[in-house]
């Protein structure tokens, strides 16, 4: 089942959930049910649901002390897309400084700018 075809099928609960983990990039969960503001056994629900349609990946962690999990979208949501310019990745993701005035900068926006 592909990814798209399975969100069409989600709840509200569940694209909210969903929604979420997207947007913050990761969360445990015992904040992801507070933040829907759902109880508990209901936040569980909707993650096994997520994980089991693999749209999030759940790890078990330690979080202020307590035993829970971390919530992460699937890497396939990931769109690694907006990083190329054709088939040149995007100099920001391999230096902590970028020269501006470099030829790899430049040739970087050029191909954007012709793409």
């Amino acid at each position: 089942m592909s990814a798209a075809s399975s969100e069409e099928d989600l709840s509200d609960d569940e694209l909210a959930g969903l929604e979420l983990v997207r947007e913050s990039g990761g969360i445990h969960q015992s904040e992801f049910w507070k933040e829907l503001d759902v109880s508990s056994r209901k936040g569980s629900r909707i993650v096994e649901s997520l994980v089991e349609k693999d749209l999030i990946d759940r790890e078990e962690t330690v979080y202020e002390g307590h035993n829970t999990y971390y919530l992460t979208p699937t890497a396939k949501d990931l769109d690694f897309s907006l990083l190329m310019a054709g088939d040149m990745l995007s100099p920001f993701v391999a230096d902590d400084e970028l020269d501006t005035s470099s030829d790899a900068f430049s040739q970087w926006i050029m191909r954007l700018a012709y793409q």
